[in-house]
């Protein structure tokens, strides 16, 4: 690790919010701690998954869209960095059923992007997708920008970097207390100290700080892993993300890549449960999905159910869908991913947070820029982390 001359950094939590973060911190020249309450990466988190989406077209959300571009290299600095591409391009295809509000927004971001994109008339989607279910189809689109990562992969290959780099972990430790003025943490029992503190602890922030608790909350999530009937297997095989986007028919779904099964899940938050909770999913956790399901795929009760996993999100009260990530007291900061963005942006948003740590930035800069509340113009692709000097 470089001569650690820009102070010590404490960061709580260890999914990708947590360890990206870290990692352009101690790019910048900080001594990183990380304090995790399980293994590390840990299976209850969030982030611990076998693929996620990551695409340009953000609908009605279309502070996200201009930021994708910089997510992306985001990402590509950080594969360079650990030395492994766990990224799967793909195109993303959507399946409009009912006017959800997603195509015009979509259409003036990508074009603005000069992102491509582009119809699929819908008499050839039984055959390029034999099993899509085409009744209530209104329209399908076709997006270039996208495809799949590997959480799994990419957080044991980033611990395994920033560990070989002197970040130093803490597993198996539960933070109960944080000092955001003194720059103080208690694990197990025990006061670390820091020049800053990042919390970064997903669906547990409230059980560390209130300060958001009327702007986020904790949200319980099912998804299934399936294996799609026979006939069906080569189009999976072949197939790029697909998202539905009809009200009741809403799904995402992941095709089995580079080793990983067929994922499918929806896009309705409960904004329920307690993140401490079990993971096991119960028929209530997955009805409207599988009511989905067979509205967006042919046959879909012939599909056999592999795993129903349970995960916690972090998502806001409101529908804005948006991440919360401010200063708290004098030496901390707070950054709550939202929803699924958490993944795709989490590089991105470890690194705008670490530049304003570092002075590169102000605290307005970076919540406003983490909360996807400015336009194209007002977007300056930072360059990727450069090691301190």
């Amino acid at each position: 690790m470089m001569a650690a001359s820009r102070g010590r950094v404490i960061v709580v939590g260890a999914g990708i919010a947590g360890l990206s973060t870290a990692w352009a911190l101690e790019k910048r020249g900080f001594a990183v701690e990380v304090f995790e309450q399980g293994p590390i990466p840990n299976p209850r988190a969030s982030s611990y998954d076998e693929h996620r989406i990551t695409r340009h077209a953000y609908g009605t959300a279309e502070g996200y869209a201009y930021l994708m571009p910089q997510a992306f290299a985001m990402y590509d600095a950080m594969f360079r960095d650990i030395g492994a591409d766990h990224f799967a391009r793909s195109k993303v295809i959507y399946f409009i059923r009912e006017d959800t509000g997603w195509y015009e927004p979509s259409a003036r971001s990508l074009s603005r992007l000069n992102s491509g994109f582009r119809d699929i008339p819908l008499s050839d989607i039984p055959e390029r997708f034999p099993m899509v279910e085409t009744a209530g189809l209104t329209r399908a689109v076709e997006t270039d920008e996208g495809g799949m990562l590997f959480p799994i992969r990419i957080l044991t290959d980033l611990v395994v970097a920033l560990g070989n780099r002197g970040v130093t972990f803490h597993s198996d430790a539960r933070v109960t207390a944080v000092d955001p003025d003194a720059g103080l943490v208690v694990a197990n029992g025990r006061e670390h100290r820091a020049d800053r503190v990042v919390i970064a602890a997903g669906a547990w922030l409230e059980k560390l700080t209130p300060v958001l608790s009327r702007t986020v909350v904790p949200s319980r999530q099912a998804v299934m892993y399936i294996a799609p009937p026979p006939e069906f297997a080569k189009a999976w095989a072949d197939a790029p993300v697909l998202i539905d986007l009809g009200v009741n028919s809403g799904t995402y779904t992941l095709p089995p890549r580079r080793g990983t099964r067929l994922k499918i899940g929806d896009h309705v938050f409960t904004r329920a449960g307690d993140a401490d909770g079990d993971r096991i999913a119960t028929p209530a956790d997955v009805a409207r999905l599988e009511s989905a399901a067979r509205l967006s795929y042919r046959g879909f009760d012939r599909y056999q159910v592999l795993e129903k996993k349970i995960c916690f999100y972090t998502v806001t009260r409101d529908t804005s869908e948006r991440f919360a990530v401010q200063p708290w007291g004098t030496r901390a900061w707070i950054v709550s991913a939202c929803s699924g963005h958490g993944f795709k942006l989490g590089p991105l948003i470890g690194d705008t947070v670490a530049g304003a740590i570092a002075g590169e930035r102000s605290p307005d800069e970076a919540t406003r820029f983490a909360a996807g509340q400015m336009d194209l113009e007002e977007h300056v692709a930072p360059p990727a982390p450069q090691p301190a000097e």
